[in-house]
């Protein structure tokens, strides 16, 4: 943390004002220095109030996820934060990281992206101060060819993390998108750098339509995506969001890692499929392929029942549903 968010996390968690002197001997640094950050803090919005003979006070603080406002919500081991109030895609950055020896569990957090990035080179609707925009330095020990099912993983905890917060049914179209009432409000592009047969890093990064009203989405996109607060008509506090997000996939991640795909979270995200039962199209490299959705093999590939009566495993592909998400 810099100095300033050091002083943010002391003054929410003291239980009375801290005085300057107090801030300096902390900082290891002059009560004078301890004013300019004060002075620095409160041009960014937050009110910190110079209470007479007593000290700093926090009063107020502005909607951020930086690391003095996530460090209350955080609880696993992933607390290594880099927060920017804008960048081109947390992406590139999380990369840049990784390549510089970032260690696991590094997370990158933007308040605006001027180039956010979904699959097949789609953009992502990134307004600031709105959303959730991450990225998550992950090392673990697989093959290259099971690291598509991180994107499966990165779902399920995205899903489990929206139904906690709101209450509401969250459901995963395969392979990396996550749906409330029909509509999209997580997107998931994960993307790795490997050496023959080992993986350097994989960085899941997550798009999460938190606080944006429908109003808000460009017009091609009010039809097909959704917010958090659109879908519950309340404000949803980013920091706390973001905790529970980060510890959902931390326990699901530990757990693919230790036993596998299919043990430890094949069952929970076929429990929330959106697309079983399903008649659809999937556009794959193999070509297309047409029928009804059958669930997940245990590797993660999408089992898909042609209409010739033939079961076939997709690996990779756009899937467009005929007539609607199954019931639930």
């Amino acid at each position: 943390m810099t100095a300033e968010e050091r002083i943010v996390g002391w003054l929410r968690s003291a239980a009375a004002p801290l005085s300057g002197t107090e801030l300096a001997r902390r900082l290891g640094c002059t009560r004078a220095a301890v004013w300019k950050h004060v002075v620095a803090l409160r041009r960014q919005g937050y009110r910190i109030e110079a209470r007479h003979a007593r000290g700093y006070a926090l009063a107020g603080a502005p909607d951020r996820l930086g690391p003095a406002e996530l460090a209350p919500h955080l609880t696993g081991t992933w607390r290594n934060v880099h927060w920017v109030p804008e960048v081109d895609s947390t992406q590139r950055l999380a990369r840049d990281l990784a390549r510089a020896g970032a260690p696991e569990g590094t997370f990158v957090i933007a308040e605006r992206q001027t180039a956010g990035r979904g699959r097949l080179g789609r953009t992502w609707h990134s307004p600031p101060g709105a959303n959730l925009y991450c990225s998550i330095v992950l090392r673990p020990r697989l093959a290259p060819a099971l690291v598509p099912q991180l994107t499966l993983v990165t779902g399920a905890a995205a899903a489990a993390a929206i139904a906690e917060e709101t209450g509401l049914d969250a459901t995963i179209k395969w392979p990396n998108d996550v749906l409330l009432n029909g509509r999209k409000v997580v997107g998931i592009l994960t993307e790795m750098e490997a050496e023959m047969e080992r993986v350097a890093h994989v960085i899941p990064g997550i798009g999460v339509n938190l606080n944006g009203t429908r109003a808000s989405f460009p017009p091609e996109l009010r039809r097909k995506a959704t917010s958090l607060r659109a879908e519950t008509g309340r404000r949803i506090d980013r920091a706390a969001f973001t905790g529970r997000l980060l510890a959902s996939l931390e326990a699901r991640y530990g757990r693919f890692v230790a036993q596998g795909f299919a043990k430890s979270v094949r069952a929970e995200w076929e429990a929330r499929s959106a697309l079983t039962g399903a008649d659809v199209r999937v556009a794959s490299p193999d070509g297309e392929v047409a029928g009804r959705v059958l669930g997940l093999a245990g590797d993660g590939a999408l089992r898909v029942r042609r209409t010739d009566g033939r079961e076939v495993h997709v690996i990779a592909g756009e899937v467009t549903v005929r007539g609607g998400y199954r019931a639930r």
